[in-house]
């Protein structure tokens, strides 16, 4: 069955189109949103957030893009609205912890478990992924894109709704910064 032989079953309701479009998909999901968040338990709640706003939202799919382009689309805002409910959390927790109302300030350190990295590389994917979050976020989704999922420039303008022209360049400032931090990062370990 084709991609819009699903996507039209889907619209009317097909739950077995439902499920064939989650097990195409989820590992191209699931992947993205731990590039993103870098965390394997936030990254596979993300994926049934992706998943669940799909179901809800499929006919709002016009198909002006390819149905893999609106799914990256989904999950990098989904990825991104999660890092910014944590970073609220935490912003909160620690502002509690400065009066007095909480003991501990919560840190959610990265929790890497990418499934493209070797065990004895670990160490060092943390760190480059540690990196990678620091990124500014259109840097982090561009970088994460390309890089990880293996996007041409061409794919990820369509899914950041952007010029091939500025991931270019954000591809271009994300490498630059990655260099110096990663620099830093390995100066400080020696």
């Amino acid at each position: 069955m084709n991609e819009w032989t699903l996507i039209e079953k889907l619209k009317q309701g097909d739950e077995s189109a439902f499920k064939t479009i989650v097990e195409t998909w989820q590992n191209m999901v699931y992947n993205t949103a731990i590039g993103i968040v870098q965390n394997a338990e936030d990254a596979e709640d993300i994926t049934q957030e992706v998943f669940v706003q799909v179901y809800q939202s499929i006919s709002s799919f016009k198909g002006d893009s390819k149905f893999s382009t609106w799914l990256y689309r989904i999950t990098v805002t989904k990825s991104l609205d999660h890092e910014r409910r944590k970073k609220r959390k935490k912003r909160f927790a620690f502002v509690r912890s400065l009066f007095g109302e909480g003991s501990e300030v919560i840190v959610n350190p990265p929790d890497f478990n990418h499934p493209g990295v070797v065990l004895d590389k670990k160490e060092d994917a943390a760190a480059l992924f540690n990196v990678i979050g620091q990124l500014p976020d259109n840097q982090r989704i561009a970088f994460t894109l390309h890089k990880l999922e293996g996007l041409s420039y061409q794919e990820v303008s369509e899914v950041m709704k952007t010029t091939v022209s500025s991931v270019e360049s954000l591809m271009h400032r994300a490498k630059t910064n990655l260099r110096k931090k990663l620099e830093e990062y390995f100066r400080d370990q020696a």
